[in-house]
């Protein structure tokens, strides 16, 4: 029987198979650990789970402890060269790791599907990143795995937690309510999945997070501390300035373009930054427009940016957009006197075809985002026209 099988689609959700991988360790002695480099940082712990070729299919012969992750490649660019350096990251944790061009053309779902059936029906444990995915939701149809667990991509965990705790159908935060032609079709796919993402007789459900969940019935939440980021990179060399951290907001039609913009170009000002770390969602175009018309060094990371900030450099302050790094930053930045600030988004900057959930939602990530971050809120000094912080 295949001992674990791990799903991912994001960058994010590959940190975070890691980060639970680290934590099926126990802790070895420092004499044991192997010695060598990083991307240049000290080498952390190795999770000592066998190896398989990089493109070999998973096999429903693996050992019972062995963890299997698979890559559904997305097709944006950024995403995917993320995944590939992530992947090489894992593979030299000791993970075994294969690539699947899950979304190839013609014919790719099928392909898919086929090649992992049987891995599927015999996983004792099988690791999401995304149960709002139409992918893997579709993947669950197929098994009922004895052991689920759902690690974080972004602030949608949250979300998941919540509608699973309510007894909702899975509906991500920045939809709009109603259904469409596509979610009615989908609409049993999405019904079966639920049921299999939650627990049930023979089977468990554990969340694995960094973010301020209610745990739902019968799950378990395990917190994820960002203890192999912390050992396996930094400390960061600190820069005098600040650091922005972006948003894909407006991409996902939660957030006027305008409204983000002036915000940005305004923050820049106040908090004397000087580089604008891109979320892999943006586009070219907005970009652009940021380069232009504030100044910023664009930067479009090639890592995560839990990993990108602790190995550094890194400004001494990061203000961030509500999004998951307002969690995430404090724990892979602890102890290196880095402080991190969260900025409101204030109503009118929402355009009309944002969710009506969305408000509330964001003001949740706010608010419950860790002690150690600022608040900052933004209030126009003259009238829709200059803004400032507070």
């Amino acid at each position: 029987m295949t001992g674990q099988l791990a799903f991912v689609e994001s960058p994010v959700q590959l940190l975070n198979v890691l980060e639970w991988a680290h934590t099926q360790t126990a802790p070895r002695s420092a004499a044991a650990e192997p010695a060598g480099t990083t991307d240049g940082a000290p080498a952390g712990p190795r999770i000592p789970v066998p190896r398989t070729p990089a493109n070999a299919a998973p096999s429903a012969g693996d050992p019972a402890d062995a963890l299997t992750v698979v890559v559904l490649s997305p097709t944006d660019p950024m995403s995917r060269g993320q995944l590939r350096r992530m992947a090489q990251l894992a593979r030299d944790q000791g993970l075994t790791v294969h690539w699947q061009e899950a979304r190839g053309g013609r014919g790719a779902l099928v392909r898919t599907l086929r090649r992992l059936a049987r891995p599927l029906r015999s996983a004792e444990r099988v690791i999401i990143g995304d149960p709002f995915s139409r992918y893997v939701q579709l993947l669950l149809t197929l098994f009922a795995p004895r052991h689920l667990t759902v690690v974080d991509d972004g602030t949608a965990t949250m979300e998941f937690a919540a509608q699973l705790g309510r007894g909702e159908r899975l509906v991500r935060w920045h939809r709009k309510g109603s259904l469409g032609p596509r979610e009615l079709v989908l609409a049993p796919v999405t019904t079966l999945a639920r049921r299999r993402l939650a627990p049930a007789r023979g089977r468990t459900v554990e969340i694995f997070t960094s973010l301020p969940v209610e745990a739902p019935e019968g799950v378990t939440v395990t917190e994820n501390a960002y203890a192999w980021t912390r050992d396996t990179f930094g400390p960061p060399r600190l820069t005098g300035g600040a650091d922005l951290v972006g948003t894909s907001l407006v991409e996902t039609g939660v957030v006027d373009a305008d409204h983000y913009a002036r915000v940005v170009s305004e923050l820049a000002r106040a908090h004397g930054a000087t580089r604008y770390f891109a979320h892999r969602r943006e586009s070219a175009e907005k970009l652009h427009r940021i380069a232009v018309e504030t100044g910023l060094q664009v930067v479009r990371p090639e890592l995560p940016l839990e990993l990108i900030a602790r190995r550094g450099p890194i400004g001494r302050t990061v203000v961030s957009f509500p999004s998951t790094v307002v969690h995430t930053l404090p724990l892979a930045l602890a102890g290196t006197g880095v402080k991190v600030a969260v900025i409101d988004i204030a109503p009118e900057w929402l355009r009309a075809t944002a969710s009506p959930r969305a408000q509330g939602f964001l003001s949740g990530i706010t608010g419950t985002a860790a002690h150690e971050v600022d608040r900052l809120t933004a209030r126009a000094s003259h009238p829709a026209d200059r803004l400032e912080f507070g």
